[in-house]
């Protein structure tokens, strides 16, 4: 299994796309794979013919784990040997002719031993690789109740896995219950938000803007035609506005360091748009979305969306992120406190558009208005300095026409 994103430890494969027998050439998908950030497919660095797949559709698999045996092309199909020759996805050409042993043992959850009348030492920690302590503690599994099966009796992967199900079998579930394993994009969505919610204070502010202009900008411009074609609607002027009041404000725009202390100031604005997915969450964002045309943001944003939907976005779409829009609006809902995405310092939240009394040229009259609210990490942005971001974001939204025809 390659490492296919920084800081990604395993990954689940979701289907092959290959089977034993077929050929392959370099760089053709062999497989979809799940990580904790999105599904992407495993292109094959060799050409061959498929020997054996490793590991099952489903099965959870560490990084650097060999998944598929390939043989070069024309070779006899393999026979049962000690010792054979095989080329590995994430490992290269294997040329010192040294099998690769594969451990079928397993292990199951095993009861403590007995406490002994005259304790004197600590029990030894049980031995067992980073990766599996992580898996271990992901799944509260209790290493020193699992008797490894690997070399020296180390705990491996397989011996947890084991183990968390032996466990997830004893677990009662009532009636009317269902139980679905946390994992792939949900499993690190909730970790996220759990580091944003317990390491950045953050701070809401809330805004109801008068969007008429703009909703009548987007039906005429949806009607008419728009220059150049673009594909407009009102996240396309909300993100516009976003950059523009970020490109007033660019101290909004940083994260927190926080072993080093320092306030880290972006140059460039790589906007985050939240997408419902059917595998969760994701956050692909738009790099350095500021300098784009609103035709080059409507086209990038309107390619980020169908990506994410199709469950292609890579890890590289979900890396980098500066600044956050979460489209809540859509949903029916008017307004919210969203939480920021770890290492961003504001995401704003664009509710639903509904027409309302309003007072307009001091007269009251139906309007359409949304509610804006505007999540911040009050260690970077004060109570000020988000109120203008606040505030210039909704003066584009009031008054759209000179940003989305002047440009």
């Amino acid at each position: 299994m390659p490492d296919v994103g920084e800081g990604l430890v395993e990954a689940r494969i979701l289907t092959w796309h290959v089977a034993p027998g077929d050929t392959v050439t370099d760089g053709q998908p062999v497989c979809e794979v799940e990580t904790a950030k999105a599904a992407v497919e495993l292109p094959i660095p060799y050409d061959g013919v498929v020997a054996e797949i490793l590991h099952p559709a489903d099965a959870v698999v560490a990084v650097g784990t060999p998944i598929i045996s390939v043989a070069p092309a024309g070779a006899a199909a393999p026979a049962p040997a000690p010792v054979r020759q095989e080329v590995l996805v994430g490992y290269g050409p294997r040329t010192d002719g040294a099998a690769l042993p594969r451990r079928h043992r397993t292990a199951q959850p095993v009861a403590a031993p007995p406490a002994r009348a005259a304790e004197t030492a600590e029990e030894p920690r049980p031995r067992a690789k980073p990766p599996v302590r992580k898996l271990a503690k992901d799944l509260g599994v209790d290493l020193s109740r699992i008797r490894g099966s690997g070399a020296d009796a180390s705990i491996t992967r397989e011996d947890v896995l084991a183990a968390s199900s032996a466990l997830r079998e004893a677990a009662v579930v009532r009636p009317g219950e269902r139980r679905v394993p946390v994992q792939g994009v949900r499993k690190a969505t909730a970790q996220a938000m759990v580091a944003s919610a317990f390491t950045a204070p953050h701070v809401t502010e809330f805004l109801e803007v008068d969007v008429t202009r703009t909703m009548k900008l987007v039906r005429r411009l949806k009607k008419t035609g728009s220059p150049g074609d673009i594909p407009v609607s009102p996240l396309l002027v909300v993100a516009a506005a976003y950059l523009t009041a970020l490109r007033r404000h660019p101290e909004a725009n940083a994260s927190w360091d926080e072993p080093n202390q320092e306030i880290v100031l972006k140059e460039q604005v790589n906007l985050g748009i939240a997408v419902a997915t059917a595998r969760g969450l994701v956050v692909p964002n738009i790099k350095d979305a500021g300098r784009l045309t609103p035709a080059g943001l409507a086209g990038a944003l309107r390619t980020l969306v169908a990506t994410a939907r199709a469950g292609r976005s890579t890890p590289a779409d979900l890396r980098g992120g500066t600044a956050t829009i979460t489209n809540i609006g859509v949903l029916g809902v008017d307004t919210g406190t969203p939480l920021l995405n770890p290492g961003e310092a504001t995401i704003l939240a664009f509710g639903a558009v509904r027409p309302k009394p309003w007072v307009h040229k001091g007269a009251l009259a139906v309007r359409d208005i949304t509610t804006l609210a505007l999540s911040f990490d009050h260690r970077l942005v004060d109570g000020e300095l988000g109120a203008k971001v606040l505030a210039d974001t909704a003066a584009v939204l009031e008054h759209p026409q000179r940003l989305m025809m002047g440009r």
